[in-house]
């Protein structure tokens, strides 16, 4: 089992519903990508982008601490490149 950091980041200007159910969402893909999460947590609220994603200049990141082997998070990510209220995520590997 590899760890990894997984980083999302979502409209920050979105109502805290929807952001709340976009994290439960991905809680859930992970869970049935086999992937365990040991932390997650809101990373940065309301961060001004260096570029805009989709005319969107502030986003909410979210990172999350896992636990799963490659081919889980590329299912996982599989999975996530469909949603789209996520603008972006980016997932690496730690070294151990």
């Amino acid at each position: 089992m590899n760890k990894y950091e997984f980083v999302y980041i979502i409209d920050a200007h979105a109502p805290q519903i929807t952001k709340e159910e976009i994290s439960k969402q991905v809680a859930d893909t992970a869970a049935k990508s086999e992937v365990k999460i040991i932390n997650n947590q809101v990373w940065l609220e309301k961060h001004k982008m260096s570029f805009p994603i989709n005319k969107i200049w502030e986003g909410t990141y979210y990172m999350l601490n896992l636990e799963a082997k490659s081919a889980a998070i590329n299912k996982m990510q599989g999975l996530l490149r469909i949603n789209e209220h996520i603008l972006r995520f980016l997932t690496i590997r730690q070294e151990v």
